[in-house]
C-alpha cells in the first residue's frame, strides 16, 4: 500500500510542477512579447497606468515546442535591436554637433533614465534555459572559482632538517616507492606524501617551480605518468614496502620549511679609511637575542596537523623528531625492523563432517581439521629463524641488484595471540575511558557474561630483524602456513637455512601482502650495542608544542584530532566486518543442516577421494589444488650465482645491440 502511495505522490508532484512550469513560462513569454513589441516599435514601454494597445496571444493554448522557438524568435529581435542601439554609427557624430548649446528643455526625459527604462529586463533562468525548478527563487550564484595559493619564494625562509614518523594501511596503493615514469593502477604511498608536502609549501624541490598541486576529486586514476621530485630535500626512506603492505612505523628523513625566523643581512656601509665594513652591530644582537628565545619545538611550524589535513584518511603522520643525529639517513640509520603478520584461527571456514578429517600430505591421521593450524608446531618452526642465517631459500632474487650476501640477523620470530582485551582498540579497557567509575567492581556484582574468548582467534607472527631481503617476510610466513596445516614439518625451515645441502630455491608460494605490517623501524645509538630507539619523537598532542592535547585540529582527542580521525577509519572496516559476519552465521543456519552428519552422506569414500585438497597462503580464502606435493619435491630454481650471471649476460647483450644499432 505504501508503495502505491508513494507513486502517487511523485505522480501527482510531477503533474503540479509541470502546471507551475507552464503558468511561468506564459506569463514569462506575454512579458517578452510585449517588451520586444515596444522595443521594436520604437515607443517606451507602457507605464503603470497605461494598457498596451495590441492584442497579446493566448500562450496557454500553445504546445512546448512552439513556445520554445517563440523564445528563440524574441530573443533574436532583442539582441539585434540591442546592436542597432549600441551600433558605432550612431555614436560617431562630428565634433561640432556634440558642442552646440542645446537649451534645457524641462518636458524633455532624462536621457539617462530613458536609456535605464529601455533596458530590457533580465530573463530568468528557468525561462531562459527551459528548465524550472520549484525551490530556485533566486538567481544562482556563478561558479566559484579554486582559489589559487599565493607563490611563496623558498630564499625567504628557513629551512630544518627533521624525520618524520608515518602510518598508512596499504590496501589502496601501489607500495610505498614511486618510480617516475611509470604508470601505476593506484597511487603510491611516496605520491601522496609527496603531493602533501608540496601542498603546505614544505618542501622546495631545487629542479621544479612553485606550483599548485591540482586536486583530482574525480577518483579516477590518469594513464599518464606522474613525475616527483626530491631535489635538494635530503629525502630517504627506512623501508621500503610492496603494494598492498601496510606501514604503522615507517620512517623518513626530509628538510622541510621552518617557522624560525630568518635573520636579515646587515647592510655593509663605507667605513672611513675607503673599506666597507658592517656596523649595525645592534640588530645582530638583536637578531641573537630572538633565536635563543625561539623554542625549535614549541614554537615550529604544526608538521603533523598540516600533513594530516592533506593526506588521505589511511595515512597518517604520527610524529616528527626535531633533531636526528648527524648524519642521519632513514634507511642506513636503522638498524632494526619489527615485522607483523596477522591471521585467524580457523584460517578458512572448516570443513564439515567427516570430509574434514581426511589426510593432508604427508599426514597418516591429520590433527585438526582441515581450516584449522596447529599453531604449536607453527611456533616450534618459527623459532628456527632466529639467529644469523643465508635467507637465499626464503626470498625473491633481484637479479638487478647483484647480491650476493644474503645473511641477516632475526632477533626474534614468534606467534601470539591476539588478546581482543588488549588489541585491537584495547585502551578503551582501560579505566580513564570506561563507561563506569568502577568497571570491575560492576561488572562483579552484575555477574557479568562477557568473559568468555570468541569462537574465531586472531595470531599474530612477529618477527625482529636488522634487515630483510625481498619477500622475505612473506616467504617465511607461507612455509608457517604449510607447517600449521600439516603439510609440512617444522624442520623444513632447517632444511631450507641449510645452503650448503639445498643451495637451490623450492618453487612455493610466498604467504599474501595484506595481513603484513611494517611495525617499527629503530633507530639505535650510533657506535653502540643497544637496540633502543635513541630518535626523541614529538607525537601528536604533545604538550611541548600544542596547549593542550584536546586542541581542535592539532591535538590528540580534540576535534578532528588524530584519535577521532583513525576511530572513523576502524570503525567502518568494524562495520563491514560485523555484517559480514552476520551474514555468514545466518547462511551457515539456513536450510537443510544433514550434510555435515557422516551417516547423511552418500558415497563418501568417493566422495574422500574425490575431494581437492584447500591449502592456506593469507588470503581471504583457501586455494584449491590437486594432491600436495611437499617442498623437498617440488621445482627447484638456478642457484643464485647462477641467476645473477645469467642477467649479466643479457645485460651485455643490451648493451652491444644498442652500440651496433647506434653505429
Amino acid at each position: 500500500m505504501w508503495r502505491f502511495q508513494r507513486k502517487s505522490l511523485s505522480a501527482l508532484c510531477q503533474v503540479q510542477s509541470s502546471k507551475t512550469l507552464c503558468r511561468f513560462r506564459h506569463q514569462g513569454l506575454s512579458k517578452l512579447d510585449s517588451l520586444a513589441a515596444e522595443i521594436m516599435s520604437g515607443n517606451n514601454p507602457t507605464g503603470p497606468g497605461q494598457q498596451g494597445q495590441q492584442a497579446q496571444p493566448d500562450y496557454s493554448t500553445w504546445s512546448t515546442t512552439s513556445l520554445i522557438e517563440r523564445i528563440s524568435e524574441l530573443e533574436r529581435q532583442l539582441h539585434s535591436r540591442t546592436a542597432e542601439y549600441t551600433s558605432p554609427s550612431q555614436s560617431s557624430t562630428p565634433a561640432s554637433a556634440q558642442t552646440q548649446e542645446v537649451a534645457p528643455d524641462a518636458s524633455a526625459p532624462n536621457p539617462q533614465s530613458q536609456q535605464e527604462q529601455q533596458a530590457p529586463k533580465e530573463i530568468p533562468r528557468w525561462l531562459a534555459t527551459g528548465k524550472f525548478d520549484p525551490n530556485d527563487i533566486t538567481h544562482a550564484p556563478g561558479a566559484r572559482l579554486p582559489k589559487k595559493q599565493r607563490k611563496m619564494d623558498p630564499a625567504k625562509y628557513n629551512f630544518r632538517f627533521i624525520a618524520l614518523k608515518f602510518a598508512y594501511l596499504g590496501q589502496r596503493y601501489n607500495g610505498l616507492e614511486h618510480a617516475n615514469g611509470n604508470v601505476t593502477p593506484l597511487p603510491t604511498i611516496e605520491e601522496e606524501m609527496w603531493k602533501a608536502l608540496r601542498k603546505t609549501r614544505l618542501i622546495f624541490p631545487t629542479d621544479l617551480e612553485d606550483e599548485d598541486i591540482p586536486d583530482d576529486k574525480s577518483g579516477r586514476r590518469k594513464s599518464t605518468p606522474f613525475a616527483l621530485s626530491w631535489e635538494g630535500c635530503e629525502y630517504s626512506k627506512a623501508g621500503r614496502t610492496d603494494r598492498g603492505v601496510s606501514a604503522f612505523g615507517q620512517v623518513i628523513g626530509i628538510k622541510v620549511r621552518s617557522a624560525r625566523p630568518k635573520r636579515a643581512k646587515p647592510e655593509p656601509v663605507p667605513g672611513l679609511d675607503g673599506t666597507t665594513e658592517t656596523t649595525d652591530q645592534v640588530a645582530q644582537t638583536e637578531a641573537e637575542a630572538a633565536d635563543e628565545k625561539w623554542d625549535d619545538i614549541a614554537d615550529e611550524l604544526p608538521y603533523i596537523s598540516l600533513l594530516n589535513k592533506q593526506l588521505p584518511e589511511d595515512i597518517r603522520v604520527l610524529a616528527w623528531c626535531p633533531r636526528p643525529p648527524e648524519g642521519f639517513d632513514a634507511r642506513f640509520s636503522c638498524r632494526e625492523r619489527h615485522y607483523k603478520y596477522f591471521f585467524t584461527q580457523p584460517a578458512f571456514s572448516p570443513t564439515p563432517g567427516p570430509l574434514g578429517l581426511i589426510p593432508r600430505g604427508n599426514e597418516e591421521s591429520p590433527k585438526y581439521r582441515e581450516g584449522w593450524l596447529d599453531i604449536d608446531a607453527m611456533r616450534e618452526a618459527a623459532k628456527y629463524f632466529e639467529g644469523v642465517h643465508d635467507f637465499r631459500n626464503f626470498c625473491k632474487v633481484d637479479t638487478s641488484k647483484q647480491i650476493e650476501n644474503f645473511e641477516r640477523i632475526i632477533y626474534r620470530a614468534d606467534i601470539e595471540i591476539l588478546d581482543p582485551q588488549n588489541s585491537p582498540l584495547g585502551y578503551v579497557s582501560r579505566p580513564e575511558f570506561q563507561a563506569l567509575e568502577n568497571p570491575v567492581a560492576n561488572a562483579v556484582a552484575g555477574g557479568s557474561r562477557d568473559t568468555t574468548l570468541p569462537g574465531c582467534q586472531v595470531y599474530v607472527f612477529t618477527l625482529q630483524g636488522s634487515a630483510f631481503l625481498w619477500h622475505q617476510v612473506r616467504h617465511m610466513v607461507g612455509i608457517l602456513f604449510l607447517v600449521g596445516q600439516g603439510l609440512e614439518s617444522p624442520s623444513a625451515v632447517r632444511e631450507l637455512l641449510d645452503v650448503s645441502n639445498n643451495p637451490r630455491k623450492p618453487m612455493y608460494e610466498m604467504a599474501s601482502d595484506a595481513p603484513l605490517v611494517l611495525w617499527d623501524c629503530v633507530f639505535p645509538e650510533k657506535d653502540s650495542s643497544k637496540r633502543e630507539d635513541s630518535l626523541e619523537w614529538v607525537y601528536a598532542g604533545d604538550t611541548r608544542q600544542t596547549r593542550s592535547p584536546y586542541a581542535k585540529g592539532g591535538g590528540k582527542f580534540g576535534a578532528g584530532g588524530m584519535v577521532d580521525d583513525l576511530w572513523s577509519v576502524w570503525r567502518q572496516r568494524k562495520m563491514d566486518e560485523i555484517l559480514a559476519g552476520a551474514l555468514l552465521d545466518l547462511a551457515l543456519q539456513q536450510g537443510d543442516q544433514s550434510g555435515v552428519q557422516e551417516a547423511n552422506i552418500k558415497n563418501l569414500e568417493r566422495e574422500k577421494q574425490s575431494k581437492v585438497e584447500k591449502i592456506f597462503h593469507g588470503a581471504n580464502e583457501g586455494k584449491t589444488g590437486g594432491k600436495y606435493v611437499s617442498l623437498m619435491q617440488k621445482r627447484k630454481m638456478e642457484t643464485v650465482e647462477v641467476l645473477n650471471a645469467r642477467w649479466l649476460t643479457a645485460k651485455q647483450r643490451r648493451i652491444e645491440q644498442a652500440g651496433n644499432a647506434d653505429a
